[in-house]
């Protein structure tokens, strides 16, 4: 199953890390990034590394946001970090499949002088974060095999285009950050990849963060990111499948095994087809 949860950890904050690595999340993200202060760039770095070393079968996936861009920094964030321990590469600012695939170029290198197996670490762009990002969301599927998902983020992009806000009152998103929003859905769906849903920033308003996350998998979104270790136990319970769904899956599925020339069925009075079919087999894989 792919992960649900991802949970950000300020790199330069080592105090933080075991909570994080015992919160439930499927994913830690070591960031390096946004959390960090310019001058705390190579402490952070170091605190990583450390932070990477191992490795437990049976803990979450260890993920390092690098800096953006592919700048000096973030290549020197690259060959700190990989190593034995690290799962993947978070990309932010990601402007396209052209840039996650000078990552993975990047990432063959330093995979060979750590003693990796070529492609063993996988990347999570952030695709939204830039306007030039949201217009060139196409192609992902180009990525290959190292392209865990695609994630969207709407702070850089509100910025960047100059928005006054990109909540209503309620919290929603207004229309040109639910526009990013799904149109990361669909390049996700293109690459036939997990959708990552943006974080929920307001961390203490559990009751929220639930309504928000089961929409995000009632839209198509497999997992979310989280800021606060709390945040954790929702986000798995919204996109793990109750036994309900789980149940319903099975019966569809063995509906139309049971019949395989059939095109169209009919369960509980809904009209079924080969659609409802394909969900029924990925809400099974989600489920294990």
């Amino acid at each position: 199953m792919s992960a649900r949860s991802y949970l950000f950890v300020p790199g330069d904050r080592p105090d933080r890390f075991a909570k994080a690595l015992r919160s439930g999340a499927d994913a830690v993200i070591f960031d390096l990034e946004d959390s960090v202060a310019a001058g705390q760039k190579q402490a952070a770095r170091r605190c990583v590394v450390d932070g990477l070393a191992e490795p437990r079968p049976d803990g979450p996936e260890r993920w390092v946001r690098i800096n953006d861009r592919l700048t000096d920094l973030s290549l020197a964030d690259l060959d700190a970090v990989v190593r034995p321990g690290l799962f993947g590469i978070v990309l932010p600012k990601a402007e396209g499949p052209g840039a996650v695939l000078e990552l993975a170029n990047h990432l063959t290198t330093r995979e060979s002088a750590a003693g990796l197996q070529t492609g063993a670490i996988r990347i999570l762009p952030i695709v939204t974060e830039t306007p030039r990002a949201i217009l060139n969301l196409a192609g992902y599927e180009r990525v290959g095999p190292r392209l865990a998902g695609l994630a969207w983020g709407a702070e850089d992009l509100s910025a960047a285009v100059g928005a006054q806000t990109a909540r209503e009152p309620d919290g929603r998103f207004t229309a040109p950050f639910e526009l990013a929003r799904s149109l990361c859905l669909f390049a996700a769906a293109a690459a036939a990849v997990p959708a990552i849903d943006t974080v929920y920033p307001a961390f203490r308003d559990l009751e929220g963060l639930a309504a928000y996350a089961a929409r995000a998998r009632r839209d198509g979104y497999e997992g979310m990111l989280a800021i606060h270790p709390d945040q954790v136990p929702v986000i798995n319970a919204a996109f793990t499948p109750t036994a309900e769904d789980l149940a319903h899956a099975r019966r569809v599925l063995d509906l139309f095994e049971d019949s395989p020339t059939l095109g169209v069925a009919t369960l509980d009075g809904q009209m079924l087809d080969s659609p409802h079919l394909a969900q029924a087999r990925k809400i099974l894989a989600r489920g294990g």
